[in-house]
C-alpha cells in the first residue's frame, strides 16, 4: 500500500485552516491523525500560537497517547506543552483547578451504592446495571433527576429509577463524590453559570481540536459550545470525525452532533478527507455500496490511488462450524500460497459470544490466535464459573473438587467470608476429609449463612447423585435455573444490545451438547489454556467495536446473519455503520462469512450482504 509522509491537498487545506470553526470529515484510512498533528504544528510554527493555548481532545487515553507520539516528530520538546487529553481528564483538571473538592466514584463503588439505594427504595426487580445505564444516559443528555421524573411521569419502572437517581445524587452530594458522567455535567454547569471561569478557559485555550467528534454526547457538545461561543480574534474550533463510523450510540454518543455541525455553526468551513491510503479499490467499493443505504449521512466518495487487488470473497457455511472450517482453510491458503503471516489476519464479529466457534476451530487445527483485549471463550468469568460447578459436581470428594468449591461457594453471593472458609478448611484438615464433606457436617451458627449453605447442598447433592444420568448440557440448564444464574450474571451489567454474558452461557450450553459426560467436556475446555489461544503473533480475534481505529492486511467479518449483524435489538443505520467499520479495517483482502443455521436454527443471511454483494465479489 502507498504511504505518504507528506499531506495531500485536502489534508493540507484542513491542517492550514486559520481562525474560525471547521469540521473535517475523514473517511477510514485517510490520515486524520496525521492531519490533526500537522495542524497543531502549523498553529505553533507558522501562526505563533503558544503550545499552552492549544487544547486537543479525544475519547480514550490510548488515542491521546498515540496523538502525543505522532506529534513528537513535528514539535519535538514542545509536544509536552500542548494539552492532549481525554475530555473526562480535561473536565477533572478544570474542576480541581477551580477549587471543587471531590473524589471520583469508581464504577465498582457506583454499582455498590446503586444496589444499596435500590434496596432502600425497595426496588428489587430492576437490575442495578440498568439503573446505572439510565442515570448515565440522563446525565449524558444533561437531564437532572427532577427532569427525569417529569419526563417519565406515569412510567412505573422509570419512576422507580428516578427515585434512585434522586437518592444517588443526594448521597454523592453529601459525600463529595462525582462519577465519570458528573465530571461532564459539573463542568458544563460551571462554565454555563460562571462567566468569569468560562472567559478564563476561552482565553486560555484559544485553539481547540477534537478527534473522533462523531462519538460526542450532548453533555460533551454542551461543554465544547460553551468553550468556543462568543470568542473573538485569534481563535479556532476544529473537529475531526466521520459520521459513517459513529458506532457508540449505546453509550450516549449522538451522531447528530456531526451531522448537524454546519447548522450549529453557520459560518463553519467543511473539509472532506476522501483519499484512502489503506484499502484496495475493491474493498472500498463494497464499503461505499453498503453505507449508501443509510439515509442519515453526509455524502462522501471513497477514493484511493492504491492498485487493484483481489475481489472481496463471500464464504457460506452450512452451520457455524462449517463457516469456521472455511475460515481455517482460507487462513492456511493465505499463509502457504500467498505469503501472509498469522499476525496479518483478523477475524471480526459483532458480539463476543461469536468467538467460541472460531476459537474451537483454530485450536483444533493448531492455528495460533489471541482474543484482542479479552479472554478466550472458556476463560470468561460467567462461563468458567459454570465449568467450575461441573468440575465440583464431577468430583466433590477430591483435591480438584476442593479447588472448585472454593471458587463457587460464593457464586451467587452467599455471604460466606474468609473466617468461615478458614474454619471450614481447619475442620476438613482435622477430620482428614475433603471440603464438601466437612461443609455438610459443619455446625453453622449464623442463621442466614446456615440457610444459604443448606440451599447450596440442596442444589448440589441431587446433581452429584444423578451425574451419570444427566448430560452436561442438561446439567448446565438445571444449574442456570436453580441458581437464578442468568439474572445473577447480568444484574451488574450495563444493558447493551448484545446481552453478551447470556449469549456466552448459551454458547457454552450449545457446546456441551456434543459431550455425554462431564469429564469429556472439561477435558475439551481445558485444552484452551495452552499457548495456541494466547499467541500475540497469531490471528487477532475481536469485536468490530474493539477493531475501531485498527487495520489489517486481511480481514474476515464473520457471522453476517440477520439478527446478529444487523443485531435484532439495534438501530438499522447504526448496525450498518458497525458493519462499515468492520469491513473498512481490511487493507488487501476482505472475506464476508455467514451460515445457513445458527445455534441449530435456520437463519437468513444478513441484508447487508445483499447491499454489498454485486459486481466485485467472488
Amino acid at each position: 500500500m502507498n504511504r505518504r509522509p507528506q499531506l495531500n491537498e485536502q489534508q493540507r487545506k484542513a491542517a492550514s485552516f486559520g481562525n474560525g470553526v471547521a469540521s473535517v470529515l475523514a473517511i477510514p484510512g485517510s490520515g486524520k491523525t496525521l492531519t490533526m498533528t500537522y495542524r497543531i504544528g502549523n498553529l505553533i510554527r507558522n501562526h505563533g500560537v503558544a503550545p499552552e493555548n492549544i487544547l486537543g481532545l479525544t475519547f480514550t487515553r490510548n488515542a491521546a497517547a498515540a496523538m502525543k507520539e505522532k506529534l513528537k516528530p513535528v514539535l519535538d520538546k514542545m509536544t509536552s506543552k500542548v494539552q492532549l487529553q481525554t475530555i473526562h481528564a480535561f473536565c477533572y483538571s478544570l474542576l480541581k483547578t477551580e477549587g471543587k473538592v471531590f473524589e471520583i466514584l469508581t464504577e465498582k463503588d457506583q454499582l455498590t451504592l446503586i444496589k444499596k439505594l435500590a434496596k432502600k427504595e425497595k426496588i428489587g426487580k430492576i437490575p442495578a446495571g440498568m439503573i446505572v445505564r439510565e442515570i448515565g444516559l440522563a446525565k449524558n443528555n444533561l437531564i437532572t433527576w427532577q427532569e427525569f421524573k417529569d419526563i417519565y411521569q406515569g412510567d412505573l419502572m422509570m419512576m422507580k429509577i428516578g427515585h434512585v437517581y434522586m437518592a444517588y445524587e443526594e448521597s454523592n452530594r453529601k459525600n463529595l463524590q462525582l462519577d465519570l458522567n458528573d465530571l461532564l455535567t459539573e463542568t458544563y454547569r460551571l462554565l454555563k453559570e460562571n462567566s468569569e471561569v468560562r472567559k478564563k478557559y476561552q482565553e486560555q485555550y484559544s485553539h481547540i481540536l477534537v478527534d473522533e467528534f462523531q462519538d460526542t454526547n450532548p453533555a460533551q457538545m454542551g461543554i465544547l459550545r460553551l468553550l468556543v461561543s462568543g470568542r473573538n480574534g485569534d481563535s479556532s474550533f476544529w473537529v475531526c470525525g466521520d459520521d459513517w463510523q459513529s458506532i457508540y450510540a449505546f453509550t450516549g454518543a449522538s451522531v447528530g452532533n456531526i451531522l448537524n455541525f454546519k447548522e450549529m455553526f453557520g459560518n463553519s468551513k467543511q473539509f472532506i478527507l476522501d483519499m484512502n491510503y489503506r484499502s484496495t479499490p475493491e474493498i472500498l467499493d463494497v464499503c461505499q455500496k453498503l453505507i449508501s443505504h443509510n439515509t442519515r449521512k453526509i455524502e462522501k466518495t471513497l477514493r484511493t490511488e492504491n492498485t487493484n487487488g483481489e475481489s472481496v470473497t463471500a464464504l457460506a457455511g452450512v452451520n457455524e462450524e462449517d463457516e469456521s472450517l472455511q475460515i481455517v482453510n482460507e487462513v492456511r491458503d493465505l499463509l502457504e500460497r500467498k505469503g501472509y503471516c498469522y499476525r496479518d489476519l483478523a477475524v471480526l464479529y459483532r458480539a463476543n459470544c461469536q468467538s467460541r466457534i472460531i476459537e474451537e476451530a483454530f485450536t483444533k487445527h493448531r492455528i495460533p490466535y489471541h482474543v484482542e483485549n479479552g479472554m478466550n471463550f472458556y476463560s470468561r468469568h460467567e462461563v468458567k464459573t459454570l465449568l467450575d460447578y461441573l468440575r465440583f459436581i464431577d468430583g466433590p470428594d477430591s483435591d480438584d473438587g476442593d479447588d472448585a468449591l472454593r471458587k463457587i461457594i460464593n457464586v451467587p453471593n452467599r455471604y460466606i467470608g474468609r473466617s468461615f472458609m478458614t474454619e471450614l478448611e481447619e475442620q476438613a484438615a482435622m477430620k482428614e476429609k475433603h471440603l464438601y464433606h466437612a461443609l455438610k457436617a459443619m455446625k453453622i451458627e449464623i442463621p442466614y449463612v446456615r440457610k444459604y449453605v443448606k440451599q447450596f447442598i440442596g442444589i448440589i447433592d441431587p446433581l452429584v447423585r444423578d451425574k451419570d444420568q444427566l448430560e452436561p448440557a442438561e446439567m448446565i440448564g438445571i444449574l442456570r435455573e436453580a441458581l437464578e444464574y442468568d439474572r445473577f450474571i447480568t444484574d451488574d451489567d450495563i444493558p447493551s444490545p448484545d446481552d453478551e454474558k447470556i449469549a456466552n452461557i448459551n454458547q457454552l450450553q450449545l457446546s456441551a451438547t456434543r459431550y455425554s459426560d462431564i469429564k469429556s467436556l472439561l477435558n475439551y475446555t481445558g485444552s484452551f489454556k495452552d499457548e495456541t489461544s494466547n499467541d500475540k503473533n497469531g490471528v487477532s480475534l475481536m469485536t468490530i467495536h474493539k477493531a475501531k481505529g485498527l487495520e489489517f492486511p486481511v480481514v474476515f467479518v464473520t457471522g453476517l446473519i440477520d439478527g446478529m449483524l444487523p443485531h435484532k435489538n439495534g438501530d438499522i443505520e447504526e448496525e450498518r455503520r458497525i458493519a462499515f467499520v468492520g469491513i473498512s479495517r481490511a487493507m488487501r483482502q476482505l472475506y464476508l462469512t455467514y451460515s445457513a443455521t445458527y445455534a441449530g436454527r435456520p437463519v437468513k443471511r444478513s441484508p447487508f450482504l445483499e447491499e454489498m454483494l454485486s459486481g466485485n465479489v467472488e
